[in-house]
């Protein structure tokens, strides 16, 4: 299936039935017994997602979710507990969680859970992938050509811009199409998604 379900629980009987489980159904499939082991490991180009469980010495499951959050590395989780803590859920699923099982659970509610983990995964990535290649061509962008994007994705008419930006307006005709060429957009709704696209982009913003 070329995916890796990471599972972390200081259980060793649990964590070994779920990665047996795993494993059957064709997961690559790493088991860890705290979260600090987890973090020694690089979790690679397929996709991923990890089975936690909420519980466990040091660190706890939440605790690990947060840490990951903080580093924007965030696998797609299923929480497993043996604790119908509430609270606990709530918090795991505010912060983003994709399931949160108790003990004991039906072995296809897991299998279900971490289908749908895993098709979070590969659509998060083929979304960062789609970003990394929209942020490269921004980048080939000269300085007058980012302020002739900018304004040009408000809507603003090549006279206007010309105004703004102290320009003729065959200067920003010029730049304009330069913008669409490096860009590869085919019109100005598809330079107006990619421009979304980079809004969030701090380093963009400062630039």
């Amino acid at each position: 299936m070329n995916a890796t379900v990471f599972v972390v629980d200081d259980d060793a009987s649990v964590r070994e039935a779920v990665s047996s489980l795993l494993r059957s159904v064709g997961y690559d499939v790493a088991g860890f017994a705290t979260t600090g082991d987890f973090l020694l490991v690089e979790r690679g180009q397929q996709p991923s997602c990890l089975v936690l469980d909420i519980r466990l010495p040091g660190a706890s499951g939440l605790d690990l979710q947060r840490e990951l959050l903080a580093l924007g590395s965030h696998p797609p989780i299923v929480f497993i507990t043996g604790h119908g803590d509430i609270p606990m859920s709530v918090a795991a699923m505010k912060d983003g969680a994709v399931e949160f099982l108790t003990k004991p659970f039906r072995e296809q509610d897991l299998l279900d859970a971490v289908h749908t983990a895993l098709e979070i995964d590969r659509r998060q990535r083929a979304e960062g992938e789609a970003f990394a290649v929209i942020r490269q061509r921004w980048e080939t962008l000269t300085p007058r050509e980012r302020q002739v994007m900018a304004q040009v994705v408000t809507g603003r008419l090549n006279k206007q811009i010309a105004g703004d930006l102290g320009l003729s307006e065959v200067t920003v005709k010029v730049h304009r199409a330069a913008v669409m060429t490096k860009m590869q957009v085919a019109g100005l709704p598809d330079l107006v998604r990619a421009a979304d696209r980079l809004a969030n982009d701090a380093a963009i913003q400062r630039a």
